[in-house]
């Protein structure tokens, strides 16, 4: 079910700024056109056929899934509107995020560009938003496992959304930040006339704002959790605010990876370091060897440290650094890590 409300989320972002985008095209031309109705609906369904792109940054697998929602979603309009712009993939696997320079962005313009901020499977994380997108007004960003773990500037988005199990509070609730003007109303019939489907009402972002986000009955105990959880972190860091949880998330970071790094005859980081993920730490033990790797993990359970498998689909070993994890933690996570390297070198020495 977490899965498939994200995936919701994914589609609801396509429809609502494909909407958006068609509106402003249509309006353009009412204005260039004096009105003349024939002719704006032929020079939109022009467009639309013609201009229509949505570019995608894929740098992992929550970002490919995206892409690939978008594109069985328009596939009714024909051609190709979704543009991978990004391709982060290297031997099928993901690990870094190419030069800005090397992406493909729609020249004209798209009706979205999308990122996920944090990629959780492959532990790729965006340092910081990118240059390319800053004066962009049709960024949308996916930022379900790194909201709340450090400032962003809202400003510089169309929308921003995210599941609030990881760091927000429980499953159930998924936050939206959507820029005023792309709630501005929309002109259905025409959306329709040119072959664009019009959001589904509870997905619409006009329908939600305007309920004040009560559209259908709320997950209220849910909401409550995310509510005590915002409040513990304004209690916690005071004025520090998300720099506070910044500074205790990069710490937290810093002590795990300091230790990989420190023995790299053992483990092996996945991603490049310039993009590693703070949230989601992915390495390999012994290259990925499955009997090194078993033996590791089987240890971390005997030590009550659990859950470090990493996901079905690449394997290896995955440590969450959500908020919720404590110092005190990770600590543990940390000196297990340099024992079992001990161990390892241990062993190595005595067989050499």
């Amino acid at each position: 079910m977490k899965q498939r409300l994200y995936e919701y989320h994914q589609g609801a972002v396509v429809f609502n700024m494909v909407a958006f985008w068609v509106e402003k095209r249509r309006r353009q031309a009412m204005a260039d056109l004096d009105g003349d109705a024939d002719k704006v609906l032929e020079r939109v369904k022009r467009e639309v056929r013609e201009d229509l792109r949505l570019d995608y940054l894929v740098t992992g697998s929550w970002s490919l899934k995206a892409s690939q929602e978008a594109a069985n979603l328009l596939a009714p309009l024909g051609g190709k509107p979704v543009n991978v712009a990004v391709d982060a993939r290297k031997n099928g696997k993901f690990g870094d995020i190419p030069k800005e320079e090397a992406w493909s962005l729609t020249p004209h313009g798209a009706a979205l560009v999308y990122y996920c901020d944090n990629e959780t499977v492959d532990g790729v994380e965006f340092p910081a938003m990118p240059q390319r997108l800053q004066d962009n007004d049709c960024v949308v960003a996916d930022m379900s496992s790194n909201f709340l773990s450090r400032p962003f500037n809202v400003d510089r988005y169309a929308v921003i959304f995210g599941g609030a199990q990881k760091n927000v509070g429980i499953t159930g609730v998924t936050l939206v930040i959507v820029r005023k003007d792309v709630l501005d109303p929309i002109n259905t019939a025409f959306l329709h006339s040119v072959g664009v489907s019009s959001p589904p009402a509870v997905f619409d972002y006009r329908n939600v704002s305007k309920s004040l986000s009560l559209y259908n009955t709320m997950p209220v105990f849910d909401i409550w959790i995310a509510g005590k959880v915002v409040r513990g972190l304004l209690e916690e860091h005071g004025d520090q605010k998300l720099v506070g949880q910044e500074k205790v998330s990069d710490s937290k970071a810093k002590l795990i990876y300091d230790i990989l790094d420190a023995h790299p005859e053992t483990y092996q980081v996945v991603p490049q370091k310039s993009v590693r993920s703070r949230m989601n730490i992915c390495f390999r033990v012994g290259n990925g060897d499955a009997d090194s790797e078993k033996e590791f993990l089987q240890g971390a359970e005997r030590k009550l440290l659990q859950g470090l498998k990493g996901h079905r689909s690449v394997g290896g070993v995955r440590f969450s650094n959500y908020n919720a994890v404590t110092v005190d933690n990770v600590q543990r996570l940390a000196s297990y890590l340099q024992e079992f390297a001990d161990l390892q070198s241990g062993q190595m020495n005595g067989s050499s």
